[in-house]
């Protein structure tokens, strides 16, 4: 799986479970730290561990293992790290304090408008066959 389809996958989880305001961006060109960043919100304490729990899954289900994580306790980010594929889901509060797309606005937004308007049972359609 390369990093952009391991970014893409992040966000099919997160969409799945409903985080608000995703998004993807490429920055390999900027950054030596990862190719990917992808970014969401969860709308209480609980909905945050809930998106950082269904990417692990569905990550882990396509044969990607998360590396590192950060955050779990804190309930208002938790980072996980995919090595090229940062994920990164917070609370609202926190997403406006650590601002991250604007840190990283010389990255490159990748459009996932596919995956935002793609029916639920279409996001992992090897589970419905």
């Amino acid at each position: 799986m390369t990093s952009l389809e391991t970014a893409r996958a992040a966000a099919k989880a997160l969409c799945e479970r409903k985080g608000e305001d995703i998004k993807v961006i490429r920055i390999r060109d900027i950054s030596s730290i990862a190719d990917y960043f992808v970014i969401a919100t969860g709308s209480s304490n609980t909905h945050v561990k809930s998106l950082a729990d269904n990417v692990e899954f569905r990550l882990d289900n396509e044969g990607v293992s998360v590396s590192h994580i950060e955050g779990y306790r804190s309930d208002s980010w938790i980072l996980l790290d995919y090595v090229d594929v940062i994920v990164h889901v917070f609370s609202e509060e926190a997403r406006e304090y650590y601002s991250l797309e604007r840190l990283w606005q010389d990255g490159e937004q990748v459009d996932i408008t596919d995956i935002e308007q793609m029916p639920l049972q279409l996001l992992f359609p090897s589970e419905n066959k």
